[in-house]
């Protein structure tokens, strides 16, 4: 079995990495037969093109910059984790076989805290190897930008040019920035340049270090609750700093259904009433706090057709776009709970299945 070691030394000069955690059995057995393919999806004998907004990848010629061990401990303690492939096939195999027509690629950032040189060489090469990759396939990739936000004037420039030299969608962020909430007005620039490029942010969490204590103990908690919980405060902050107010037109994406806020949004409508010395008085929001839930967007992985259905209830089915957190085997078979989810129309269901993502990313259908 190739090790980590020799497949970050020979993979070097191949470009990117798809992290196969648990899916690897699926393209061999399309290969061979013996799985077939959930491609096309149809509604009502309509052909519905599918677009997932939350697949991950890493890019060899990125972490070959660092160590040997570095590199090795980016990789993610989930199934497959000692097993990569890079055959772009193999990665369209696995899509087919989930029922994804496009997926939009993100790399999760492991950068936060690196020094300004360095972070600058990373970015780059990420940004440069995913156009690639996407350009090899237009119809079925696309993908979100690699930011430094710990420089945000950097962050500026990064987004600048991987949306209009490299085609880039948007910028995938963290929840934070080495514990740093970006709602912080350091942070303001990054978001007024995403604004006037009309690109998404596209959230996906780091699980809150300040709590990694409280997660110690069985259940790998530092993910099943760290990750959602950072998304939910991230949102938060942006709703109760006035970010969303400053910057009305933003289109930010969270991951995992938006952490636990959709689950338990009408709270944050009371906080300020019941205790205002915990609010800044400066601050005056221009709608309800779970208004701002309305504009913002959320992918669908929350697993069942039941909480499916709640946060449409929450925030509009407009709101709602596939998401898989590929190839991570979250969720196998992404268009199952949507398409089992009754109190959906048909219309619903296209539109989330592609309909919105398409629109929020200026992709043709």
């Amino acid at each position: 079995m190739t090790t980590r070691r020799k497949f970050i030394q020979g993979a070097a000069g191949a470009g990117v990495i798809f992290t196969t955690c648990g899916l690897l059995h699926t393209a061999p057995a399309l290969a061979q037969g013996k799985v077939k393919s959930r491609l096309p999806v149809l509604v009502k004998g309509k052909r519905v093109k599918t677009i997932d907004v939350h697949a991950h990848c890493l890019i060899a010629e990125a972490l070959a910059l660092l160590s040997v061990e570095e590199a090795k401990g980016i990789y993610p303690p989930v199934k497959g984790s000692k097993e990569f492939d890079i055959v772009l096939d193999e990665r369209l195999g696995l899509m087919d076989a989930q029922g994804v027509d496009m997926e939009v690629l993100s790399i999760n950032p492991w950068w936060y805290r690196k020094e300004r040189d360095l972070v600058e060489k990373v970015i780059q090469v990420q940004n440069e190897k995913l156009a690639e990759l996407c350009a090899k396939k237009p119809d079925r990739l696309a993908a979100f930008a690699s930011l430094a936000l710990q420089f945000p004037d950097l962050a500026v420039q990064q987004l600048e040019t991987a949306v209009k030299k490299y085609g880039l969608k948007g910028a995938a962020i963290g929840g934070n920035v080495a514990g740093v909430d970006f709602s912080e007005a350091k942070f303001h620039p990054i978001w007024a340049k995403a604004e006037e490029l009309d690109v998404t942010l596209f959230i996906h969490p780091q699980s809150p270090p300040q709590l990694a204590s409280r997660y110690k103990g069985n259940g790998w908690l530092s993910n099943v609750i760290g990750n959602p919980l950072d998304t939910t405060i991230a949102l938060q902050h942006l709703i109760f700093e006035g970010v969303l107010d400053k910057y009305p037109k933003l289109k930010v994406c969270a991951a995992h259904g938006g952490g636990y806020l959709p689950s338990y949004a009408p709270r944050s409508d009371h906080g300020c009433f019941i205790s205002p010395q915990g609010c800044d008085p400066s601050i005056v929001l221009k709608k309800k706090p779970t208004e701002y839930l309305n504009q913002l967007y959320f992918d669908s992985l929350v697993f069942t057709s039941e909480a499916l259905r709640h946060i449409v209830a929450q925030v509009g089915s407009s709101q709602i776009m596939i998401g898989t957190d590929a190839p991570i085997p979250w969720n196998e078979h992404p268009v199952d709970h949507i398409m089992g989810t009754a109190t959906l129309s048909d219309k619903q269901k296209i539109a989330i299945l592609g309909g919105n993502a398409a629109k929020m990313l200026g992709i043709k259908l």
